[in-house]
């Protein structure tokens, strides 16, 4: 019980660092990444989807990201999503592909980024947090109901501690790897 207890927990906060790592690939550095824009919602049929299930995006060169539209008609609507976009892009449409230059970040810009990424950083150590203060309400309860003994919750506590702290390292490393990706000019 302690033990599935504990390995939901740590899915949890992989998934946590997950969603990070994924909205990290999304700051942009610089460099052009499909990652930077596949998560944009373009108005597809009345509904909102993200690019990459409308298109297939890629990077032929290092600022350079190219949007082939499965469906063509569609590319006015994704060029749109892409200048609505808070990424400050401007695509260019030759009626078959877009293309979209990635110029080079401003130092102002840079240090918007790292302070965009930090408040990321910390809503995912907070989430983590989070997870572990449920785990510890439910082992709480286990004990309670003496399902569990005190020492095997005091050893579970220790445990989850360990977890936490760990995916918490995790995310600050994450963040610190992107931070020296964010100022390398």
């Amino acid at each position: 019980m302690v033990i599935q207890n504990l390995a939901t927990t740590e899915e949890k906060m992989k998934g946590a660092l997950r969603a990070l790592k994924g909205e990290l690939a999304s700051l942009r550095t610089g460099h052009a990444s499909p990652a930077l824009i596949e998560h944009i919602k373009v108005e597809y049929a009345g509904v909102p989807t993200p690019l990459n299930q409308l298109a297939t995006i890629s990077a032929p060169e290092a600022r350079l990201l190219v949007v082939h539209a499965w469906d063509k008609s569609n590319i006015k609507n994704i060029e749109k999503a892409i200048l609505k976009s808070d990424l400050g892009l401007n695509p260019s449409n030759d009626g078959n592909v877009i293309r979209i230059s990635i110029p080079p970040l401003s130092e102002e810009r840079r240090q918007e980024l790292i302070k965009a990424m930090h408040k990321r950083l910390e809503e995912k150590k907070i989430a983590v947090r989070n997870v572990r203060h449920e785990a510890l309400e439910k082992l709480r309860g286990l004990e309670k109901a003496k399902e569990i003994s005190q020492d095997e919750l005091s050893r579970a506590q220790e445990q989850l501690q360990k977890l936490t702290d760990r995916y918490i390292l995790e995310i600050e490393q994450a963040g610190r790897e992107k931070e020296a990706e964010l100022k390398a000019v």
